[in-house]
This record gives structure tokens, C-alpha cells and sequence, in this order.
């Protein structure tokens, strides 16, 4: 009998989540040094940690030898007096994907559904389909999650709403007016999410605290692996009522975070210096590629996160003309397969990116 045959039925059919390719294995494929390659395909910082967050993290590896503070106390302390709540509402992951992924263990059963949009985060859907849920994918015309069109696509079986602002990968935005208005109108029996995960990029991001204090169903999701340049920790954490945060609790496994990222994420979330030179770094980044794109005269999704959707014709094969000039972005299939994801670089690796994309195109002159 082969192991597949011993296997549950639906992990067979589940996907695999694909990342962004990583510098080494472009290297070693087109004859490059790590050192010429540019990673511009995965929405890290560029700039990375702060020197605090690095400090931090060389003093916790001192003790690693010991389990890490299984609840995270300091850091959730840290984190509720940042965002207005109390230790007992936040919960800490293994990166935010943990939480989503908590989230299907608490709320999702087979034959249940999830609402998305048509251009958003492929782990919620992920999740779903890991539950034996539906992801039912509202589409969004302009780019934009239509909140009116997810509205009207919830039905009895809906059971968790997933709402990223900014979303990745178009980089758009709901006003907070929307968001709130929106959550209000969901059914009692749904779980709203909103993913934070760009907010730090935003100068003044949505606010869900009074919806949690009216006791909706909503927790809203952060991580450390963005603007705070943490992503190879892999921590983040949920806020919501203590309530529902007790129940992530419960199904979460013990010593989730590890002691290095808890300190490194407790150090990074008090240099708001380091926080607001990054997200001023990548204002500028934003306008440096934007500006790029319109002189090469192609069309792109105006982002307000640390990316750019931009529309370069076949999309993999300019994806893969670029990693033979040493930058990396990220194609993607199906109704995007014409539009290739470029992370914010350093402005030296937004000029290699533009000048790559720019050779590429006249390489492959049918691509825009």
C-alpha cells in the first residue's frame, strides 16, 4: 500500500503554497553571486530590523537552550498598550498565517465557506480548503474589494469574512468608513478577519478597536514580517475580544513563537525611530517605481503598501527574462497572469529593477 493511500482524501487535492523564489537558487540557475541578485518578489523590508531588534534577538540566543515564555507575556503587554487592549486579548503566532490557520480550527468544518475577494492572500483560501471548506472569491473589478458585492455574496454557510487593507497583491485600500460599515452589517454567526499585515505603511490606518468593544466578532491580524523586517522569525499576532482571543488560545500548540522572535518582536515594536525611517523609505520607493512604470508606459495598481502590481503582458515570461538579469519579482496565473508583483527595493534595487524590466521589454516586445 503506498503512504498516499493511507493519507486523508482531501490533503491530497490541498495546494501547495508557492513563495517567492529565493537568491540563492536564481544564482546557482543563471551563474550569478548571491551578491548581483535582487530580491524584490516577497513584500520583505529591504532596509531590515532595527539595530534594536537584531541586539535583542543575539541576547535571547544566550538562553535558547530553555523554552521559550510559552504565553508571551512581554511581548503581548508591549503590544496591547500599543493598539488599546488588554495582554488578555492578544495572541501571538507562529507568523499572522498561524492565526488564520487557528482561525480554521476553531470556526471551520467541512461544507462551510469562506468569503474573499478574487485578488487577495491565497492562504485564506488555503485554510479553508485544509478544513474541507469552501472559498467562495467575490470578484473585484477595479482592483478594490466591492464590500457591497461580499455583502450580498454571504449566505447561511459563511463563516468567516477575510478583509486585507491594504490588500496584497493589488496594494488597494478601504476607507475605514467602508470597513466599519461593512463589519456592521455581517450576520452574528460570521467571523470577521482583517488583516493588518501592510498597515504600518499606511500614515493613518483603519481603526477596528470599536467594533471589538461592541462585542462584533472580529479580530484583526498583524505580523512582524513586513515593515519591521522580521520575516525569517516568523511571528505576528491577532487582537480581538478576550473571549475570542481564548479560544485561538486553546487551539494553538505550546511555545508557538519561539524566545527569538518574541524578543526581536518586543524591541522592533518599541524603535517607532526605525519604524517611521522605514515607512518614509518606502514612500519614496513607492513614488521611485510608480514613476518608473509610467515612463516605460505601462499600466500599474496605484499601492499604498510596499509593492507594486504592475502590468507587464506575460507575466512569467518576464518574471523569468528579469532573474537572468539578477532581479526577482513575483508573476502570478490565472485572470493575473498579465501583472507581475514588485516588492519596494533600496532606491539603488529599484533602479536595477527598472532598468531589468526595462531590457526585458525590448527583449520580448509583445510582452506589455
Amino acid at each position: 500500500m503506498k503512504i498516499s493511500d493511507l493519507a486523508n482524501t482531501h490533503i491530497l487535492k490541498q495546494p501547495v503554497y508557492k513563495p517567492g523564489k529565493p537568491i540563492e537558487q536564481v544564482a546557482l540557475e543563471y551563474g550569478l553571486k548571491t551578491k548581483e541578485v535582487c530580491k524584490l518578489a516577497s513584500n520583505e523590508n529591504p532596509l531590515g530590523p532595527s539595530a534594536n531588534a537584531i541586539a535583542a534577538a543575539e541576547e535571547a540566543l544566550e538562553k535558547v537552550r530553555l523554552y521559550p515564555e510559552g504565553r508571551g507575556i512581554a511581548l503581548r503587554k508591549s503590544i496591547a498598550l500599543k493598539r488599546g487592549f488588554t495582554p488578555e486579548q492578544i495572541v501571538l503566532g507562529n507568523g499572522s498565517n498561524e492565526i488564520i490557520e487557528l482561525l480554521g480550527h476553531v470556526f471551520l468544518r467541512p461544507g462551510d465557506e469562506i468569503l474573499t475577494g478574487e485578488f487577495t492572500f491565497v492562504v485564506y483560501k488555503l485554510v479553508a480548503q485544509l478544513f474541507g471548506a469552501k472559498a467562495v472569491e467575490v470578484p473585484m473589478p477595479k482592483m478594490i474589494h466591492d464590500l457591497d458585492a461580499m455583502t450580498a455574496a454571504v449566505t447561511d454557510r459563511t463563516r468567516i469574512v477575510f478583509l486585507p487593507s491594504p490588500n496584497n497583491p493589488t496594494g488597494t485600500v478601504n476607507t475605514n468608513e467602508q470597513i466599519h460599515e461593512f463589519a456592521r452589517c455581517l450576520p452574528s454567526h460570521i467571523v470577521f478577519c482583517f488583516d493588518e499585515a501592510y498597515a504600518e505603511y499606511l500614515e493613518d490606518p483603519p481603526d477596528l478597536r470599536p467594533l471589538i468593544d461592541e462585542g462584533r466578532n472580529v479580530i484583526c491580524l498583524r505580523t512582524f514580517s513586513k515593515i519591521y523586517g522580521l520575516a525569517g522569525l516568523r511571528i505576528g499576532y491577532g487582537y480581538s475580544s478576550k473571549e475570542f482571543s481564548d479560544l485561538l488560545h486553546r487551539s494553538r500548540q505550546p511555545f508557538n513563537t519561539n524566545a527569538v522572535a518574541q524578543a526581536a518582536a518586543l524591541a522592533a515594536l518599541e524603535d517607532d525611530g526605525w519604524t517611521n525611517h522605514c515607512r518614509e523609505s518606502n514612500a519614496a520607493g513607492l513614488c521611485q517605481l510608480q514613476q518608473g512604470f509610467e515612463m516605460l508606459g505601462l499600466e500599474f495598481i496605484p499601492s499604498q503598501a510596499n509593492f507594486v502590481l504592475v502590468k507587464v503582458g506575460n507575466a512569467e515570461k518576464v518574471f523569468t527574462e528579469m532573474q537572468k538579469r539578477g532581479v526577482i519579482a513575483r508573476p502570478f496565473g490565472n485572470d493575473l497572469s498579465s501583472y507581475l508583483r514588485v516588492t519596494v527595493g533600496t532606491e539603488k534595487e529599484n533602479v536595477l529593477a527598472l532598468a531589468a524590466l526595462e531590457k526585458t521589454l525590448v527583449t520580448l516586445p509583445s510582452s506589455p
